[in-house]
């Protein structure tokens, strides 16, 4: 009987082990599937932090169709600011855009052939009708021809930090369409991005040039209006809330569409101050069919997500101190130690109720300590002496778009109170007290040793 309940107890051991052992991967699996996103590849990220709070796939690199163009926005919104392209600066149309551009097949707005444009028509559409012949006159315009933009494109991917990436041409369409003038690759290639690298370039848009949500949030615009050319175009993304699928606070940003890639679409929105951005590639319905509706289908899931389940949280207040690490040691300074405290706060995005998940963590600089982890006056207010930082009390790890992403979670901590250095006099008399404790110490040991 004794065997038989010693050899009971020995398999349910075991079996709670295996169990505990399996835990790790049965979460991360539940973590990956929660929304059951129906898509090749989908993420969902913190617009401010580039914190990711759903991914599926999120580094499989697949085709972008004209979620390209947020590159060539990108480049284009960057030479204006720097001066090399105005507004008003007119483009003559070349024969290979003027061929692309009389394709209705392919989203375009019509361009004469002896046509003359300014840049912000041609841009607004590219942003709001995802207008494919107007983008490769932007293409052209700032760098001369579509194959130095797309050399521009690609070094710029590796600039922002992107890193399964590759553009072959400006506008996100299969090569066959450019009408046999490919600007590189192969007559069959696309671009391709992983959904990750895409939110990062999505991202980096956004933060940095924020005037293009104006543009990419018009629902409806007339392409020369008043004239025989005007072209009524109204936003692909149907997402905004004056079109058909409207979501609450969505403002942006592109989608795209071939049979390469699938639906696509790469979407933000903003409500009560929290921005979230998002990507689907290749969505499908909950038939495994691929429609129009999809991409924003699964996308409206991944926002319900967002704003539903996370808050912005203040974790450390700003002139926050660690317990039991509220001051520093100094050397040669009038006093032998230094208060020091959080600069700024740290805000971050996280989960309903798990705030008391997370504690601070003080980082001090070593290059500002001496051997005996002292720091040496004379000490400024003010003056940084190391950083603080957030972890997981449970040992789960902050996952960002890149590792840029945990500066976001990181304040300075600096001196809170000056340290004069001490005169001659008193470090003097400090050594001299130093020898002789030290002298005393040693007789005092000898004399325990006696006896």
């Amino acid at each position: 009987m004794k065997k038989t309940l010693y050899r009971k107890s020995i398999a349910g051991f075991l079996a709670l082990v295996m169990i505990l052992g399996l835990l790790p991967g049965i979460h991360k699996a539940h973590a990956e599937d929660i929304l059951n996103i129906n898509a090749d590849a989908a993420i969902l990220v913190d617009a401010e932090t580039g914190k990711i709070l759903y991914q599926k796939n999120a580094d499989k690199v697949l085709g972008i169709a004209s979620m390209t163009k947020m590159m060539t926005e990108y480049l284009l919104l960057e030479a204006v600011e720097k001066g090399k392209v105005k507004w008003d600066q007119e483009y003559a149309v070349s024969e290979y855009v003027w061929k692309v551009s009389q394709d209705r097949n392919l989203s375009n707005v019509p361009l004469r052939r002896d046509g003359k444009y300014n840049i912000r028509e041609l841009y607004e559409a590219m942003a709001i009708y995802s207008a494919n012949g107007a983008t490769i006159a932007i293409a052209e315009t700032i760098a001369g021809s579509e194959t130095n933009f797309v050399k521009m494109m690609n070094e710029k991917a590796a600039e922002l930090g992107l890193k399964e990436y590759k553009f072959v041409n400006s506008s996100g369409l299969n090569n066959r369409d450019l009408k046999g003038s490919p600007p590189a690759g192969g007559p069959e290639d696309e671009n391709v991005m992983s959904a990750r690298d895409t939110a990062i370039l999505a991202r980096e848009l956004i933060n940095r040039f924020p005037e293009v949500l104006e543009t990419a949030s018009t629902p409806r615009k007339t392409f020369r209006e008043g004239t025989d050319d005007e072209i009524k175009m109204e936003n692909w993304n149907w997402m905004l809330p004056e079109l058909v699928y409207g979501y609450e606070g969505a403002d942006g940003l592109k989608t795209g569409t071939t049979d390469f890639a699938g639906y696509c679409f790469t979407g933000t929105a903003m409500r009560d101050g929290s921005r979230y951005i998002s990507v689907v590639m290749n969505a499908k319905g909950a038939n495994g069919q691929a429609t129009y509706k999809s991409r924003f289908d699964e996308t409206k899931k991944m926002f319900d997500f967002g704003f539903t389940n996370f808050t912005k949280e203040e974790i450390v207040p700003a002139n926050y101190q660690v317990k039991g690490q509220k001051t520093v040691p100094v050397t040669k300074g009038k006093e032998d130690k230094v208060k020091i405290s959080s600069k700024d706060a740290i805000e971050m995005v996280m989960r309903n109720g798990e705030k008391e998940n997370f504690k601070p963590v003080l980082v001090l600089d070593k290059k500002k300590l001496n051997e005996n982890g002292e720091l040496t006056a004379p000490i400024k207010k003010g003056e940084k002496v190391g950083y603080l930082t957030i972890e997981s009390k449970e040992g789960g790890k902050l996952e960002f778009l890149s590792d840029k992403g945990k500066d976001n979670i990181q304040v300075d901590v600096v001196a809170a109170e000056s340290v004069e250095k001490a005169n001659w006099f008193v470090l003097t008399m400090r050594s001299i007290g130093g020898f002789f404790g030290d002298l005393w110490g040693s007789v005092s040991s000898t004399v325990k040793g006696w006896f």
